[in-house]
């Protein structure tokens, strides 16, 4: 009779059982809190995947400006310069 527990040691290891168990769900609980509800985290990837969409968007359309900026260059600058100065660099060598 000596090795079983007294019904007062019983209890108390009842109650650590209980207390385990609350601490457990305890921490169950700050860990759910933790956690991002899925719609939430659906709508923060569809507004991420729209910024990323308009940023991809704007890229092209500067890619796109800085081409026209070179032919435009090319067309108003380089052009006319080049068809100004090589008549004279023309007539300046047959000159010679």
């Amino acid at each position: 009779m000596s090795d079983e527990p007294t019904p007062g040691e019983m209890v108390r290891r009842l109650e650590d059982r209980l207390a385990d168990v609350r601490d457990d769900i305890q921490q169950l609980g700050r860990r759910m809190d933790e956690k991002v509800d899925q719609r939430i985290y659906d709508l923060r990837h569809e507004a991420l995947t729209g910024r990323v969409s308009t940023l991809e968007t704007l890229r092209e359309k500067d890619a796109e400006k800085l081409v026209a900026t070179r032919r435009w260059l090319i067309g108003a600058v380089v052009v006319p310069l080049v068809g100004i100065l090589l008549p004279v660099i023309l007539l300046l060598t047959r000159g010679t």
